[in-house]
């Protein structure tokens, strides 16, 4: 979250002050400048910076699994799948570190089809960042 803000404040700050001063300068109130001038002249830097934060938080995995491991909530054993989405330290890294160490051929299956589930997850979400990036950005 603090990187969605800074970024959102120096989108916010790069927009030019002409913008600004024009908009004023025709009668905007403050509120309509910051509504029709500002945050779509500043929506394509907020977005690109939601798509790189989006992308760092399914990358960090590492630290999910080290925290989960340390504390004790990762859920492996002799649990149903339903139970393991439920349990008190569930995300889908954990799940498939847990399901990738356990001894049966049958949860080879269920561990490549939750890496796939990620990886389409991380696609999705970069997909649409993209596209509402692109939607928004204007040519000034």
């Amino acid at each position: 979250m603090p990187f969605v803000i800074i970024i959102t404040m120096e989108a916010l700050r790069a927009v030019p002050n002409g913008i600004r001063d024009a908009a004023y300068g025709v009668g905007a109130t403050r509120w309509e400048v910051v509504r029709s001038h500002v945050l779509p002249y500043a929506a394509p830097g907020v977005f690109t910076g939601v798509i790189l934060v989006i992308a760092r938080a399914f990358g960090e995995t590492a630290p999910l699994l080290l925290v989960g491991a340390v504390t004790g909530f990762l859920a492996t054993g002799q649990q149903s799948v339903l139970e393991t989405l439920q349990g008190k330290y569930t995300a889908l890294p954990t799940i498939i570190y847990a399901w990738s160490k356990l001894p049966s051929n049958l949860w080879g299956a269920n561990t490549s089809a939750a890496i796939v589930v990620l990886l389409g997850s991380i696609l999705i979400v970069n997909f649409l960042a993209i596209i509402l990036r692109n939607r928004y950005e204007r040519k000034w």
